[in-house]
């Protein structure tokens, strides 16, 4: 068996990234606790993956603080999985995910879903990358600056 490429120790964050949350499985499992699964049969019937692939993955979520395990909801001896605050700062990675997908692979009056606001019932305005003065920033005006260490 190959062993996987690891990033933990990369200084660059979009690796440690991947490294955290990369795999596909991993991303729908998040998707879907931001749609309200928490229990891994719902994570199960979603997705359709299988129970050994899913329970690698949320072992995987829970060990990198993104989903932690907690007592159901309901009182009864099943465990839930809930997202922490690291899983929850993965909210705006979702939506760009969602809206990248909406602009790149769908014919214009093709239906999916869409992700709107709670309060207005809305559909979200794209998300937009800010300088620190506020300006719309594209690939191009942007650049990686390595810090280093004293």
């Amino acid at each position: 068996m190959v062993s996987r490429t690891r990033f933990d120790e990369s200084d660059c964050p979009v690796a440690r990234s991947v490294d955290a949350i990369g795999d596909w499985w991993s991303l729908l499992i998040v998707r879907d606790a931001f749609d309200g699964s928490r229990r891994f049969g719902e994570f199960q019937r979603s997705l359709g993956v299988a129970k050994n692939i899913l329970a690698a993955r949320l072992r995987t979520l829970v060990a990198g603080g993104v989903l932690a395990s907690v007592p159901a909801s309901d009182g009864s001896a099943y465990r839930e999985y809930a997202l922490t605050p690291k899983g929850e700062a993965l909210f705006p990675v979702i939506v760009a995910l969602r809206q990248w997908g909406e602009q790149n692979f769908f014919a214009p009056d093709e239906p999916h879903s869409q992700l709107v606001d709670r309060r207005q019932g809305q559909r979200l305005r794209a998300l937009e990358v800010l300088s620190a003065d506020g300006r719309r920033l594209g690939p191009d005006d942007a650049i990686v600056h390595k810090l280093s260490t004293r």
